[in-house]
């Protein structure tokens, strides 16, 4: 090889090598801590997006069951990849079912008195916060066949009449109002939730119940609703807590919110329900 085509061999071998590291170079300065951790926290930010997913599991008073199945499906709506599951009862079965380590994320019960069974065993993440209220209203048959027209008529003889166990925050509520106006009420039963109460005139098994103004109204034309002043004396306030030990905080904060929100607000009272 001659002499010229050597030097040129020798000029292109280290122009190779200085390319070569100047790429080196280059991924060095990419993978520099400070670059790296940015990158790394763009990407977590753009992958969580302030979205929340999997099962949100909530405990509610009984009477909130028609308003709170269709808060659910909103809330499933607005966030893909969720599911909300309930479980309606009274609000003192759902706490001491908390308190005994039920999976619940969130808790919405009918009175400050059994959310603080939840509260003081240390149950809530944070302090309740009142979302609604509720008042009492008396149900009877379709078309009031015993003319119904106060609290007082439902002491009449042979009038089959119920209530909610005194446990009950319906039932508490409801005692509250006989004990205002001095009245004595033998009912045919007490039944553990409000729901409950109310199927039984639905089935003509009772007269009439004393049960919340929003289960007459979501009963349509099942039953008749019976006002009666003594019912703003007895007034419950609805407390709701995000759970220390919810599975899902992030989506159940996110329900939290929904139900304060405007928007859940709206479906709470259409239903009937009290601002708070």
């Amino acid at each position: 090889m001659s002499r010229p085509a050597r030097r040129a061999r020798r000029t292109l071998t280290v122009a190779g090598l200085g390319a070569a590291a100047l790429l080196t170079l280059s991924a060095c300065g990419s993978a520099d801590p400070s670059s790296g951790k940015t990158d790394a926290g763009a990407s977590a930010s753009a992958s969580s997006g302030g979205k929340v997913s999997g099962t949100v599991n909530v405990f509610a008073a009984a009477s909130l069951k028609e308003s709170f199945t269709t808060l659910g499906k909103q809330f499933e709506k607005a966030h893909p990849g969720t599911h909300v599951t309930f479980n309606f009862g009274g609000s003192d079965s759902l706490a001491a079912g908390i308190n005994s380590g039920a999976p619940a994320d969130v808790f919405a019960a009918a009175s400050p008195k059994t959310m603080k069974i939840v509260t003081d065993a240390g149950g809530a993440a944070a302090d309740p916060s009142t979302f609604v209220r509720n008042q009492l209203e008396i149900a009877t048959l379709p078309g009031n066949p015993h003319k119904v027209s106060s609290l007082k008529d439902l002491t009449a003889d042979g009038l089959k009449v119920v209530l909610c166990d005194k446990a009950v925050p319906c039932g508490t509520a409801a005692q509250k109002a006989l004990d205002a106006s001095k009245l004595k009420l033998t009912p045919v039963s007490y039944e553990q939730d409000v729901k409950s109460a109310l199927t039984k005139v639905e089935l003509k098994e009772a007269d009439a119940a004393v049960v919340y103004k929003t289960d007459v109204k979501a009963a349509g034309d099942k039953v008749e609703g019976v006002e009666f002043p003594e019912s703003a004396d007895a007034i419950n306030d609805y407390p709701i807590a995000l759970l220390k030990k919810a599975p899902n905080t992030a989506a159940a904060k996110a329900f939290v919110d929904l139900v304060q929100s405007p928007d859940g607000q709206k479906v709470l009272t259409s239903a009937g329900f009290l601002a708070p």
